[in-house]
């Protein structure tokens, strides 16, 4: 049996109407009226663009990537226009859109991607958990924005030997589930801030019985109190110039040591952590860091328990969150440009627009994988974002009643793309482009001077005479030329 349009209420507004079920399962309507309350945002005068469907607009954005907000808005209302009473029925504008964008705000987005946005793992879920405790990893990125003086102001640019950056830029910086690639804490600060700054900001989100690791770049004494104070355990890359001090070497090369703070008032009160210590080498030539020491700092103390082998296998589990970031930027962001923000309040809105997007995406990938057993690793990201865009409208025109159904059935088309398995790589950290040919873009470019006449007027073809040809002489050499042509034609 096949599936049956939705009958709509005779007395049924557009706005009201407008839902994303495909969705329905990981972003409740109920929460987003929730956060809209909450933040005090609500609508005092209700048009055909509520401000339920600009939280909805906000995350589509981030589906229909290659769209103009005008386009994400038609694939939106896609499906209810088909099957809504008036076939006519116009969508709110482009200026409708933008209005409503700022007037929502940045807030409710953030509130909602904090009600969403949580670990989905469980413990059947292939490569999740190791000793019993949930693999997560912190990292950070740089995003572009475009380049308006009110994106300067806020996020600031980079400066370098070569010149400042092309666009300002913002930090984000993302707490991650490994085994199902969920961001489930980020936040973005002006490009200058340190990323232990955003390291600490998301530890709030870090619970009992995980196994939060990051690269020595966020490494930090306090920062790893913070996780144990938390209930959780750190596994970390250690510096170079960090030396703690040996207290006991272990059965399995590893040694216990104590971990002192930066500052020299703390280091005399005697303030120390007990940590222990693996370093370990990379013995094949085909690897980057081979035959470099690379040394593993955690407080995960018992070597029986936690093997040293284990625990520098594990550390290269880490390296799902920079996957994360790649399938944002590359696949689902198109990260060749930048944000489409003009202000800031609107960059940080499609920021956490986009998260909880992937989050979304990441839901039902999970959800798929976990029905067959499968790592989600073995589905393709690009492929459920396709199965997506179709399934948005079929959504919105399929009665209430058969939404499980038809639920089902986009996980099973998630699921018909699989990957090889997952194949132990290993990359070096390199671009293909360092440089370009062209002339870097200063200060001076950023408010180039118009024209004020048609282009037409500014062209002077070369070799012209600079005499006025009068409209009479015009005519003689235009006869002149058809007569010579005829003749050498003949």
């Amino acid at each position: 049996m096949g599936y049956r349009l939705r009958e709509l209420e005779a007395e049924s507004k557009f706005g009201r109407t407008l839902t994303l079920d495909a969705l329905g399962q990981v972003v409740l309507m109920s929460d987003i009226k929730a956060v809209i309350q909450e933040e005090a945002v609500e609508e005092i005068r209700e048009r055909k663009l509520t401000m339920v469907v600009a939280v909805l607009l906000v995350i589509t954005m981030n589906i229909y990537s290659r769209l103009s907000l005008g386009h994400v808005m038609q694939k939106l209302g896609q499906g209810l226009r088909f099957i809504w009473g008036d076939p006519d029925y116009r969508l709110p504008g482009d200026s409708a859109i933008s209005y409503r964008r700022y007037q929502l705000g940045a807030r409710p987005v953030v509130a909602l991607f904090h009600r969403v946005c949580r670990p989905m793992t469980t413990l059947q879920t292939p490569g999740a958990f190791l000793f019993g405790l949930r693999l997560m990893a912190i990292d950070g990125t740089i995003e572009d924005v475009p380049d308006t003086p009110e994106n300067m102001a806020a996020f600031g640019r980079h400066h370098t030997d070569r010149g400042d950056s092309a666009f300002p830029q913002v930090r984000g910086v993302y707490l991650a589930e490994c085994g199902a690639h969920a961001i489930v804490d980020a936040g973005f600060w002006p490009c200058h801030t340190s990323e232990r700054v955003g390291g600490f900001r998301v530890l709030g989100s870090v619970k009992p019985s995980m196994l939060v690791m990051w690269d020595r770049g966020f490494h930090d004494y306090d920062m790893i109190m913070a996780v144990r104070e938390r209930g959780s355990h750190v596994l970390g890359r250690l510096p170079a110039h960090v030396q703690p001090k040996r207290v006991h070497t272990l059965p399995d090369g590893s040694y216990l040591a104590y971990l002192l703070p930066t500052e020299y008032q703390r280091r005399k009160r005697g303030e120390h952590l007990l940590v222990r210590i693996v370093e370990y080498t990379i013995t094949d030539p085909a690897l980057p860091g081979y035959g470099e020491v690379h040394r593993l700092v955690t407080t995960l103390l018992d070597a029986e328990a936690y093997p040293a082998l284990d625990l520098a296998c594990a550390y290269h589990e880490r390296w799902e969150i920079e996957l994360v970031i790649d399938e944002m930027d590359t696949h689902q962001r198109l990260a060749g440009r930048p944000l489409r923000s003009l202000k800031p309040v609107g960059v940080i809105q499609e920021l956490y627009g986009l998260l909880i997007a992937y989050y979304a995406i990441r839901f039902l990938m999970h959800q798929a994988a976990l029905q067959l057993g499968l790592d989600p690793d073995r589905l393709s990201f690009v492929h459920a974002l396709q199965v997506l865009h179709a399934a948005i409208p079929e959504f919105q025109m399929t009665t209430t009643e058969q939404l499980p159904q038809l639920y089902a059935r986009l996980l099973r088309d998630i699921a018909a793309e699989r990957l090889p398995a997952r194949r132990q790589r290993s990359n070096p950290r390199v671009v293909k482009r360092k440089m370009s040919k062209f002339h870097l873009k200063r200060s001076e470019h950023r408010d180039w001077p118009q024209s004020a006449q048609p282009f037409r007027q500014a062209v002077l073809i070369l070799g012209s005479s600079s005499q006025t040809i009068s409209p009479f002489c015009l005519q003689l050499e235009v006869q002149h030329y058809t007569l010579a042509l005829e003749q050498l034609l003949i």
